[in-house]
C-alpha cells in the first residue's frame, strides 16, 4: 500500500457507512479503496530510436533486464515493477470489445530478447501487448513501474503515437535523448503535447561518456526548453558509468553519472507526489461522505432543540430535495451540457483529424507527382508516416483538452458554482492511437530491365524500319537502307522512352491510390479510438455526477425523514436523543478530522493551512 493512513481512514468510513446504513456512500468509498489498493507510479520512458532507453532502464534497476546492441531495438514495451523474485510474464490483452482477461505467458528472463526487440519479433508479429517484468529492487518497492517503449521509427511514427495515447495513464514522462545532437523538432513537439497531457516530464540526456560536448548540448537543450515554454528539468547522465559503478562500489563515480539526481527525482517529484495525490483525493472523498452521513444527524438535531422551527426547516429540506431529484432527472442542465458537448466535440474532432489529414493527403501527391515513386518511395514512406501519426497525436492531445474542459462545464452547471470534485478521467486507448493501422503499403513496380527495354525498343523500331523502308523504295531505294535503319532507332527510342513514362505515370497513379488507402484507414480508426474515448468520458462523467446526485437526494430525504420525526418525539426522550444525536456527530466528526489531518499531511495541504 502506497500509503497505509489513507487505507486505514477508508476502510474506518467503510465501517462507519454500513453503521449508519448507507450503502451508496460505501460504494465511492470502495472505489476510493480499490485505487489506492494499486500504489503503482507509471513512468513512461520515451524517445526517438536508439537514444539508449533500454539501457536507461537497465542502469536505473541496476540489472540487464531490457535487451540492448547495437543492432537491437524495442519492438514492445517492457514493464519494470517491484516484485519478490525475478520473473517475465508476456501479456497479450485481447480487443477493446473482449472482456476476457488477458493471456499470461511466463518465460525466462534470458528469452526476454527473442520477444520485446526487433530482431526477435519484428513489427510485434506476436502480437504482444507488453512484456512484464518483476524484480526485487529498492527503488520500485515503493510502486515505482518503469515501462520502456518501442522507438523504432521515432517519435512522429505510429509507435510514437501509441506512445501519446499512453501519456494520460501514466504518472510521469522521461524524454530520453542522446548528447549527439541538442533537441529535434519532433522531440521538443512531443515534449509540448506530453505536458498538457501528463503531470509530470523530466528530459534526460543519455551517453554523455561518449561526447565530450555534452555540457553545450545540455546548455542548448535548455534553451531550446525555455524558448519553447515547457517548463522540463534535464538530467544528464550516463548509463555505462551507473553500471561500472555499481559493480565496483565507487561512490565517485556514481556521482559522475548524474544518476544521484535523476532517481531523487523519481522518488521526490513522482512516487512521493502520487502519494500526495492519493492522501488529498482520500481525504475529500471521506470529507465528502462525512458531511453526507452528518446531514440527517444536524436536521435531526436542530429539530429536537428547536422544536419551534421544526416546520420550517422540513420545509427547506424538502425544496433541496426537490432540487437534487431534479439533477437526476434526463433534462438537467448538466445532462444537456455533457449529451450536447460530446455530440459537438465527437463533430468537431473528427473534422479536425479530416482537415489534418485531407492537407498531408495533398501535399504527398503533389511529391508523388513532381518525382518517381521508384526513386523516392523510402524517404517518402517515412516522411508520409511521420506526418500522419503527428496529425493522429495532435488530434487526440486536442481531443483530451476538450475532454477535461467539457468535464469543468457540466460540473460546474452541476453544482451551480460550488466545487464538486470531478471524476479520475483517463484518455488512454487499448492498442493504443493509430496502433491498429497498418504501414503504408508499397506498390508493385513492375519490373522493366534491359530485356524489356530491348525488345520494346525492336517492336518500335521495327515497325519505324518498316514503314519508313516502304517509303523510300518507292523511290526506287531498297528497304533497309540508312534512312529507314536511323528511322527505326528513332522510333525504338521513342517507344522505350513512351513505355518508361507510361510505367512511370502508373507507379505515380498506384502511389496516389495507396496513400488515398492509407489515409482512409488511419481517418476510420482514428476516428473509432477518439469516439470511443469521447464515449467512455460521456459514460465515466454521467455516472459520477448522478451518484453525487443520489447521494445528496438519499441524505436530504434522511434529513426530512428525521426532522419529521424529530417533532414527534416526547419532551422526556428530547433531552436523551439531543445526548444521543451530539455523540455520533462528534463521532463522525472525528472521521473528518481524520480526513483533515491526512490532507495537511501533504504539500499542498501544509501550504494551504499556513495561510
Amino acid at each position: 500500500m502506497a500509503v497505509p493512513a489513507a487505507v486505514d481512514l477508508v476502510d474506518l468510513a467503510l465501517k462507519a457507512t454500513t453503521a449508519y446504513e448507507r450503502p451508496d456512500l460505501g460504494a465511492r468509498l470502495r472505489h476510493t479503496r480499490k485505487r489506492l489498493a494499486d500504489p503503482n507510479v507509471r513512468v513512461l520512458i520515451v524517445g526517438e530510436f536508439k537514444q539508449g532507453k533500454s539501457q536507461l532502464v537497465n542502469a536505473l534497476v541496476n540489472a540487464p533486464v531490457c535487451p540492448v546492441d547495437d543492432d537491437i531495438s524495442t519492438a514492445v514495451p517492457t514493464v519494470v515493477r517491484h516484485s519478490e523474485t525475478t520473473s517475465v510474464t508476456l501479456v497479450r490483452e485481447s480487443g477493446t470489445d473482449d472482456e476476457r482477461p488477458p493471456e499470461r505467458t511466463e518465460v525466462p528472463i534470458g528469452r526476454l530478447a527473442e520477444y520485446v526487440s526487433e530482431a526477435g519479433n519484428p513489427g510485434n508479429k506476436a502480437q504482444l501487448s507488453y512484456a512484464e517484468v518483476g524484480l526485487p529492487r529498492k527503488l520500485l518497492a515503493g510502486g515505482l513501474v518503469l515501462v520502456d517503449t518501442p522507438g523504432v521509427g521515432g517519435l512522429g511514427s505510429a509507435h510514437g503515437a501509441a506512445t501519446m495515447s499512453a501519456l494520460p495513464s501514466a504518472d510521469a514522462v522521461v524524454l530520453v535523448s542522446d548528447a549527439a545532437q541538442e533537441y529535434t523538432a519532433p522531440e521538443l513537439e512531443f515534449l509540448t503535447a506530453a505536458m498538457k497531457l501528463c503531470p509530470n516530464v523530466a528530459c534526460v540526456v543519455t551517453k554523455t561518456d561518449l561526447y565530450p560536448h555534452w555540457r553545450q548540448i545540455v546548455e542548448l537543450d535548455r534553451g531550446h526548453l525555455a524558448t519553447a515554454g515547457i517548463q522540463a528539468e534535464v538530467f544528464p547522465v550516463s548509463s555505462t558509468l551507473r553500471l561500472h559503478a555499481a559493480q565496483t562500489q565507487d561512490a565517485a563515480l556514481m556521482e559522475e553519472s548524474g544518476f544521484k539526481e535523476l532517481i531523487g527525482f523519481l522518488l521526490r517529484k513522482v512516487v512521493a507526489r502520487a502519494d500526495d495525490l492519493d492522501r488529498r483525493s482520500t481525504s475529500q472523498d471521506v470529507l465528502a461522505v462525512a458531511e453526507q452521513l452528518a446531514a440527517s444527524m444536524k436536521a435531526e438535531l436542530m429539530a429536537q432543540e428547536d422544536p419551534e422551527r421544526a416546520e420550517a426547516l422540513v420545509s427547506e429540506l424538502t425544496r433541496a430535495k426537490a432540487r437534487a431529484d431534479e439533477l437526476r432527472q434526463r433534462s438537467a442542465r448538466w445532462q444537456t451540457t455533457l449529451n450536447d458537448g460530446v455530440a459537438d466535440l465527437i463533430s468537431d474532432i473528427d473534422y479536425d483529424l479530416r482537415d489534418r489529414l485531407r492537407s498531408i493527403g495533398r501535399e504527398a501527391e503533389q511529391l508523388l507527382e513532381d518525382a518517381d515513386p521508384a526513386d523516392i518511395w523510402d524517404q517518402f514512406a517515412e516522411w508520409f508516416h511521420q506526418q500522419v501519426s503527428s496529425a493522429a497525436s495532435a488530434n487526440f492531445v486536442w481531443t483530451a483538452e476538450r475532454a477535461r474542459w467539457l468535464a469543468g462545464q457540466v460540473a460546474d452547471h452541476f453544482a451551480a458554482g460550488a466545487e464538486v470534485a470531478l471524476p479520475d478521467l483517463r484518455f488512454d486507448n487499448s492498442g493504443g492511437m493509430a496502433g491498429k493501422v497498418n504501414a503504408l503499403e508499397q506498390p508493385v513496380e513492375e519490373k522493366f530491365g534491359i530485356g524489356q527495354k530491348l525488345f520494346t525498343g525492336m517492336r518500335g523500331g521495327y515497325g519505324g524500319l518498316l514503314m519508313i523502308g516502304l517509303a523510300t523504295s518507292v523511290a526506287g531505294i531498297g528497304l533497309l537502307n540508312p534512312i529507314s535503319l536511323g528511322a527505326g532507332l528513332l522510333f525504338g527510342g521513342k517507344t522505350v522512352r513512351d513505355e518508361r513514362n507510361r510505367l512511370r505515370q502508373k507507379r505515380q497513379a498506384e502511389a496516389k491510390n495507396a496513400v488515398r488507402r492509407h489515409i482512409d484507414e488511419v481517418t476510420f480508426q482514428v476516428s473509432k479510438d477518439s469516439r470511443d474515448m469521447l464515449r467512455r468520458t460521456q459514460r465515466d462523467l454521467r455516472d459520477h455526477f448522478t451518484a453525487l446526485a443520489e447521494e445528496v437526494s438519499t441524505s436530504l430525504a434522511g434529513s426530512v425523514a428525521a426532522a419529521q420525526s424529530a417533532v414527534k418525539t416526547e419532551t422526556s426522550q428530547r433531552d436523551q436523543r439531543i445526548r444521543d444525536l451530539k455523540a455520533e456527530l462528534s463521532r463522525i466528526d472525528g472521521l473528518a478530522e481524520r480526513a483533515r489531518a491526512l490532507l495537511s499531511a501533504t504539500p499542498t495541504g501544509a501550504a494551504q493551512g499556513k495561510a
